[in-house]
């Protein structure tokens, strides 16, 4: 597996300075926003290749604004632009995945409306997807919605696609289940994983090891269902030590896929 970071956790003014900063850390890939113009994209494709960096995947900016559940049609539509920006920048820098968030629930979106609407959106998008050869990937956040790997599953499924999968937050399933049960049970539909810690008694997020978070079951679920993509850290910056935190998630991270492969041997 690959060790990643999301660009937005690694300090810099400029992004130059946080490629460096990245492989410097032994990163081997980092997720971005999406990007307007060929011109940004054609940069950081290069920054990616002069640093010998992959950039694994595209995070999708626009899902939270403007939901593809929103009852208004137009507020779909926008969305919807936004997870085309995000497919074409990921062309374009040679990623190979989006994350989406397909839908919130809210006190005037019902559970049911959002997967209706949510998918149905999606539908429409997914050809450009295929035509790009970039998936996009639901990813399981705080939306009150997918609450449970049965319901992730069949939500993936309906799509019958290759290009549309699951993107696997390891610290945000916490609070509703463990995450090597979910991660048996959505298999080869893992198209990515975040990582971040969680302490269950605190319900809050913490640095990689400093949460309740058993990362040696973790990575073993995901070695069993054959995953061998990027494991991508999405983590906030430390204000009072930047580069050095940013070092510890790099060591972190090499421990804890250390875990896994002392567990395959």
């Amino acid at each position: 597996m690959k060790k990643g970071i999301c660009i937005g956790s690694v300090p810099g003014s400029v992004l130059v300075e946080q490629f460096q900063r990245a492989a410097a850390c032994g990163f081997q890939a980092v997720e971005i926003m999406p990007l307007d113009g060929d011109a940004k994209r054609q940069e950081v494709r290069a920054l990616a290749e002069t640093h010998g960096l992959a950039v694994s995947s595209v995070m999708n900016a626009d899902h939270w604004q403007h939901p593809l559940s929103d009852p208004d049609p137009a507020v779909r539509q926008r969305g919807l632009e936004g997870i085309r920006t995000s497919i074409e920048t990921a062309a374009a820098v040679g990623a190979d995945t989006v994350l989406v968030v397909p839908a919130t629930v809210t006190p005037d979106v019902t559970y049911e409306e959002a997967w209706d609407r949510s998918t149905e959106a999606l539908a429409e998008v997914l050809p450009l997807a295929e035509e790009r050869k970039v998936a996009l990937a639901i990813e399981n956040v705080w939306n009150k919605f997918l609450l449970s790997p049965r319901d992730f599953v069949e939500y993936v499924d309906r799509f019958d696609s290759e290009f549309l999968g699951a993107y696997f937050d390891v610290g945000n399933i916490v609070l509703f289940g463990y995450p090597d049960h979910w991660i048996r049970s959505l298999g080869e539909r893992i198209r990515k994983v975040h990582l971040k810690g969680f302490d269950a008694g605190r319900s809050a997020f913490t640095w990689l090891l400093e949460g309740t978070i058993d990362w040696e079951r973790v990575v073993g679920a995901l070695r069993e269902v054959g995953y061998d993509d990027c494991l991508t850290a999405e983590l906030p910056q430390d204000e009072k030590d930047p580069v050095g935190r940013l070092q510890r998630i790099g060591a972190d991270m090499d421990y804890i896929l250390s875990l896994g492969r002392r567990k395959k041997s």
